[in-house]
């Protein structure tokens, strides 16, 4: 995959989410995990989410069970983020982040960040209007620390 813009994904609804739709956006990627205990971070991205969506900020959340954090069904999920944290951005079915059985989307973000193995939940990476990665972010790193590098983004 030469660019972002190739990568398809599954919605939780079963509908397709074809990143050629984010050409021209700021795309912030996350692996989520409902269980985890940085799963308030979901509250955080949601902010952001209504905060600059207008502006042209889109965020996608990917649950992974791959660090055994997810609840059992893509449904349930669904429900615990929206009931727990008011998610309404678009969220993927479940995915894996390494391994053999990886989201070739994830393949792709880590090649391109430098970085190898995702090693835990809530892992993120900014993707600027022009669809290059800006930069990946450490699971603990808040929402709130990625707010400045969202805004210089969406202002290019």
């Amino acid at each position: 995959m030469a660019t972002i813009y190739e990568f398809t994904e599954t919605e939780m609804s079963g509908q397709t989410i074809d990143f050629k739709d984010y050409q021209g956006k700021v795309l912030l990627i996350v692996n989520t995990a409902s269980k985890c205990g940085l799963a308030p971070q979901l509250e955080g991205i949601e902010a952001l989410y209504r905060k600059y969506h207008e502006q042209g900020l889109e965020v996608l959340g990917l649950p992974s069970n791959q660090f055994h954090q997810e609840l059992a069904t893509d449904a349930a999920t669904s429900d615990f983020c929206q009931m727990h944290y008011g998610v309404t951005f678009p969220m993927t079915k479940k995915i894996a982040v390494n391994g053999d059985d990886e989201d070739p989307l994830f393949t792709y973000l880590k090649a391109t960040a430098g970085h190898g193995r995702i090693k835990w939940n809530f892992t993120k990476f900014l993707i600027g209007r022009d669809g290059q990665l800006i930069d990946r972010y450490a699971p603990i790193t808040t929402p709130e620390k990625v707010e400045p590098d969202i805004l210089t983004a969406l202002q290019k």
